[in-house]
Parts: structure tokens; C-alpha cells; sequence
């Protein structure tokens, strides 16, 4: 039987969906005229396989609390096979969200003083659940080396007090598109088990990648990792997401704490959301998914070089976000930053918010159709760049 081809090039419109992308732009940047390329969500349709799930759920009529389903927890247990982890059931526990996991993860495994360690430019909430915490903001900065970002290993270790308790792993790695090597995941236990930090590793991305991923549970059982189906299928306003560990102690913990915070329960659709969302139709969802992104990139990458090579385009191992360098092109940061948004009318990331070494850079979300992707790309290069080169 021939798969079907999905199509991803099909405009969707998002206004008046109540939709954060689109309806939050006057909130967040004062405007309501920018093409939204921000928000870590696609403008892609979620799969059709699993509205219609959702569909035949909403005939059941009656939305009562639900418990989750032992089908659910096989469905995550043969999904992350393919990342060489063997899980059992009672290693995995339901959450409602990635970012509540992690908040409750430095309560859990630190106390009010202690050290965590963040590798900036970061995912911006990393910084907020720590300091929401009462714990202490350690940073320890990647380095852009020949357009490629790396873990500085000794500026960690020489960070590190008889107060760090966490180190919280962003892998893939969120904005700057790295896939941490095996080699490189080892150095960080390495170091971390030197000093019994325990690794918290939001692997959300992890579907989304470009190379080889590894998860940090087949580098350490002993750690605990963050999970859910929201970026690969495009399902994030469901709020459903997942924690597990190889190690019985950490996800012990780690359950009687979550409970105590009240982000364990489900709602009226998570359990059919995951189900269907990991099928073997994911896998066919996934891999139309990655060459379409795959095409994005290279395409964003080929028009940068040629129409406006002064911004760089990071080289990208993983996710449908793309770090811009535009240290190059003769402006400051809140020049670049005004450029975009007023005259380019489009709506990107500001990259000082994922730490201070993102000062002139943005992200940039190329989840969309192409075409509307390339009409972005032309305002940027047209409003900042030279204005005829593109034509």
C-alpha cells in the first residue's frame, strides 16, 4: 500500500484561535501586524490520524477525570525504543507539562540555596524555575566555535561548589540546535558523577533531529528525563507530558513530590492524544515531518548565504528552530530588534532572552509553508539587508 503524502505546504489560518503565536503578539511584542515566527509551534495541521482519535473521543460524551491507561504506557514504552531505551511501566510517570516537571524537579532533588547549572543560550524557563525556587542561577556558556556551539567543560567543572546539586540538560538543545554527542554526554556524567550532580535532561526535541540523538538515561540510569509527544506532532495545548528514569529511587522521589504539586493528572484527551499520537502512524508522520524541515533549513540557510550573508545561520542538528548571528551586520542588538519587528514586520525570538551570549541573535521558527516561510525571509534580507539582491 503507498503512503500517503502529507501536505505541508496547506496555509492554515491561526487568528482568532486564541492561539499564543498569532493572538499573543500584542501582549508579548506590542504589535498585531508581524508574521509570528516565535512560539515553539508548527503551522502545520496536527496529524489526521490523530484529530480523527480525538474526534471519535469527543463522542464519548462525557468528560470525567480519567486515570492513565495501561495502553498509554505501552505507547511511550515502544516510542522510545527507538532512542535504545527498554522502560518499564512503573519508570514512567504522566505529567502536565515539560516546564511543570522541571520546576518541581529542582524542588525535588535540591533545597532553597542550593546551585543549578544551566548552559546558556538556553530554553528561557530553565532560568525561571530555578530562581522561582529559591535556588541559585549558575551559568556555565556554551562556546560558538566555527559556527558550531560546544560545551565549555572546564569553565562547568570550575563552577562547581559543594552547594550544586542539578545540572538541567537541554538535548536536543534549545536554540542552538545541537544533538549532543554520545562522547559529549559522557563528559557531562562524568564530571556530574565527580560531584553527585544529579542531570535532569528535557528531551522534548528528541524526535526532531537531524544526526544521532542519545538519550542521557542510556548514558546514566541514575538521572531523570523530561519528555513529551507536543513538538513532534504538534499537540502542545494539550498539556500532557511525561518524566521517567532507569533508576527506581530518583522516580520514586520524583512521583511522591509531583503528586504533592498537583501536576499528575491527565486530562479528558491525553490518554487518546498519546496513544494515537505514538502509533506506527507517528512513524510515518515523522519521517515526511523531518524532510519537509529538512528542506526549511537548507532552504533558509542557501537564501541567508546568498541574498544576506552578514547573518549566519547556526548550523542546525535538530529542531525547526534556527539561531541567527547577527553580529555582522553593523547594528545593535535593539537596532536589529526594532528592524525586524517594525519595518520587517516579523516576529522572532530575541535571543537575550535565552541568556546574556544571546545578545544579537534571534531564533527564527521555519515550521511553516515554504512559501511563507520565503516571504519572511525576503522582508528580513529586504529591511536589513541589501533591498534589491533578493528580486
Amino acid at each position: 500500500m503507498k503512503t500517503k503524502t502529507i501536505n505541508f505546504d496547506k496555509k492554515i489560518d491561526r487568528l482568532d484561535t486564541d492561539c499564543v503565536k498569532y493572538d499573543g503578539l500584542q501582549s508579548y511584542f506590542g504589535v498585531v501586524d508581524a508574521k509570528p515566527l516565535w512560539v515553539a509551534d508548527m503551522d502545520f495541521a496536527t496529524p489526521k490520524y490523530v484529530q480523527k482519535a480525538l474526534k471519535k473521543k469527543l463522542k464519548q460524551q462525557i468528560f470525567g477525570y480519567e486515570i492513565p491507561s495501561d495502553k498509554s504506557f505501552e505507547a511511550v514504552i515502544n516510542w522510545q525504543k527507538r532512542h535504545n531505551l527498554e522502560l518499564q511501566k512503573e519508570d514512567i510517570l504522566f505529567c502536565s507539562g515539560v516546564v511543570p516537571s522541571l520546576k518541581v524537579a529542582v524542588e525535588t532533588f535540591s533545597e532553597i540555596g542550593d546551585e543549578v547549572v544551566v548552559f546558556p543560550p538556553v530554553y528561557f524557563p530553565f532560568f525561571s524555575v530555578i530562581k522561582d525556587s529559591n535556588r541559585e542561577l549558575v551559568e556555565s556558556n556554551l562556546i560558538l566555535k566555527d559556527g558550531k556551539y560546544e560545551i565549555n567543560f572546564s569553565d562547568f567543572e570550575s563552577k562547581i561548589t559543594p552547594k550544586t546539586k542539578l545540572l538541567l540538560l537541554c538535548s536536543p538543545h534549545n536554540p542552538v540546535g545541537r544533538v549532543w554527542s554520545k562522547e559529549e554526554l559522557t563528559k557531562v556524567n562524568i564530571i556530574c558523577e565527580k560531584y553527585s550532580i544529579l542531570v535532569v535532561s528535557d528531551e522534548i526535541h528528541s524526535d526532531l533531529v537531524f544526526t544521532k540523538f542519545t538519550s542521557f538515561a542510556t548514558i546514566n540510569p541514575t538521572s531523570l528525563i523530561l519528555n513529551a509527544p507536543s513538538k513532534t506532532f504538534n499537540v502542545a495545548g494539550f498539556n500532557t507530558s511525561y518524566a521517567f528514569s532507569l533508576d527506581t529511587k530518583i522516580i520514586k522521589q520524583f512521583k511522591i513530590s509531583a503528586k504533592k504539586h498537583h501536576i499528575t493528572s491527565l486530562n479528558s484527551l491525553s490518554n487518546t492524544l498519546i496513544q494515537s499520537c505514538y502509533s506506527k502512524e507517528g512513524n510515518i508522520w515523522l519521517e515526511q515531518l523531518l524532510e519537509y524541515l529538512r528542506k526549511n533549513i537548507a532552504f533558509t540557510e542557501k537564501f541567508f548565504s546568498k541574498y544576506f550573508p552578514v547573518v549566519k545561520v547556526i548550523k542546525n542538528e535538530a529542531t525547526y528552530l534556527l539561531w541567527l548571528d547577527f553580529k555582522k551586520s553593523g547594528l545593535k542588538h535593539k537596532e536589529i530588534k526594532d528592524k525586524l519587528l517594525k519595518d520587517a514586520k516579523v516576529a522572532l525570538n530575541d535571543g537575550v532572552t535565552f541568556g546574556k551570549n544571546g545578545k544579537y541573535f534571534f531564533r527564527l521558527n521555519i515550521a511553516l509553508p515554504k512559501k511563507e516561510l520565503k516571504k519572511s525571509l525576503i522582508k528580513i534580507q529586504n529591511y536589513i539587508g541589501n533591498k534589491n539582491e533578493s528580486k
